[in-house]
């Protein structure tokens, strides 16, 4: 596998020619914008592959303009949005109606191992770039393109939006307080699912190229990735016949699995097994109480009497003073933490979850970092730990216009 050839770094602006990770020497030209196709290719950048992020001019990505909260200088913001999916990528700004910018786009696509677009089916065709003219530029290249429906199909053309995928593919009815308070995740878990099983494809496929030596097209969409986490869920319907409804903190196939009230506020317990019930039972001298409550499913079958019987003992208790009493009886438990909660907890330094960057414009920053990390054989960590900042619109144009000034072969891997 020949690495391709990446530019010097510039100490001004990290990029990944100082990148190590399982990607290494893997090109990736990013099309896509606002959060599924960026996640992934953000997904990229950490495992050390070098990503080109191509904006539309004057704009660049929907997501710069996304806020508040903005920061930085008032004549000129920058969206903390932007910033949570962009890290590890260059950006240089085309017009890919004109002439100049198609013929440039060309030209990375044949250096490139992958390209990740998000437009609406039918959008890349028109500007004449098809999945068949992309593959005839560079056979070698993978594509990756998500929609929000799929790529076929009657409702192919709707516009993909995350809470309208969350409503359309039954996310909705399964979240919030009860089945009449449907409930979106706090998050745009729809985008960033379809960004995951997007990285998880073109994976796949680059595994494949190296025993075919083709490319090919990976396709997924926000329907299909939020039914793809449907588990368990999902079979309750096509297995069981019945139809799931959201209900509350509580599990809807375990019990006592759920966020409960104490003394002072609220924790949360898991009682996947019959060694944990016994366990809890003996430690809050229920015996008397739960009679009737011996197996899992007559404990989901009678969960509102449970829950009033578990939080009347835990009344009893702060809730720091009963986690360490469940902990101590070895009780899978936990806290509601807030997001700075867990920003600042120790545990998530630990995991490289928090990862500082020099910004351009804001200087010292600290992002959301990578949740995989790498071990060789001997133990010795071998993660990606020098991120470079999600860079300001074209700010990689002058390298990048004339790294590709010329045609160059397809990417040899």
């Amino acid at each position: 596998m020949l690495p391709h050839s990446l530019p010097v770094a510039d100490p001004q602006n990290p990029r990944s020619a100082d990148a190590v990770g399982p990607l290494t020497g893997t090109l990736v030209i990013d099309l896509s914008r606002a959060l599924a196709g960026p996640h992934a290719g953000m997904m990229l950048g950490d495992l050390g592959a070098r990503v080109i992020k191509v904006e539309a001019e004057g704009s660049g990505d929907d997501t710069r303009g996304w806020g508040p909260p903005f920061v930085g200088p008032d004549e000129d913001p920058i969206s903390t949005y932007f910033l949570s999916c962009n890290r590890n990528k260059e950006s240089i700004a085309l017009d890919l109606k004109s002439a100049a910018g198609a013929g440039l786009l060309e030209r990375m696509v044949a250096g490139a191992d992958v390209l990740i677009e998000n437009f609406r089916p039918g959008v890349l065709d028109r500007l004449g770039f098809s999945s068949a003219r992309l593959l005839e530029i560079n056979p070698r290249l993978v594509l990756l393109s998500i929609s929000g429906f799929g790529h076929d199909g009657p409702e192919a053309q709707r516009a993909g939006y995350d809470q309208i995928l969350q409503g359309e593919a039954g996310l909705m009815s399964l979240t919030g307080s009860g089945p009449d308070d449907p409930q979106r995740v706090g998050v745009p878990i729809g985008d960033l699912l379809a960004g995951m099983y997007g990285a998880f494809g073109i994976l796949a496929a680059l595994h494949e190229r190296e025993l075919t030596g083709r490319g090919q097209v990976v396709r997924t969409s926000l329907l299909a990735a939020i039914v793809g986490v449907h588990a368990f869920q999902g079979t309750r319907v096509s297995v069981a016949g019945e139809e799931p409804r959201a209900q509350g903190n509580h599990h809807p196939s375990i019990a006592p699995y759920g966020l409960f009230a104490c003394g002072d506020g609220q924790v949360q317990i898991s009682v996947g097994s019959p060694k944990l019930w016994d366990a809890l039972v003996a430690a809050f001298h229920l015996e008397a109480k739960v009679e009737g409550f011996a197996s899992n499913a007559e404990r989901v079958s009678h969960r509102g009497e449970l829950i009033a019987i578990l939080e009347e003992a835990f009344s009893a208790f702060g809730a720091e003073e009963l986690l360490e009493r469940l902990r101590d009886a070895g009780i899978p438990c936990g806290k509601v933490r807030s997001l700075s909660e867990v920003y600042a907890w120790e545990q998530v330094a630990s995991q490289g979850l928090v990862v500082p960057v020099e910004h351009p414009v804001l200087g010292r920053v600290n992002l959301p970092g990578p949740p995989l990390r790498f071990f060789d054989a001997a133990g010795r960590e071998v993660t990606r730990t020098q991120h470079s900042a999600p860079p300001l619109l074209n700010q990689q144009a002058p390298q990048l216009l004339a790294e590709f000034a010329q045609p160059r072969g397809v990417h040899a891997r």
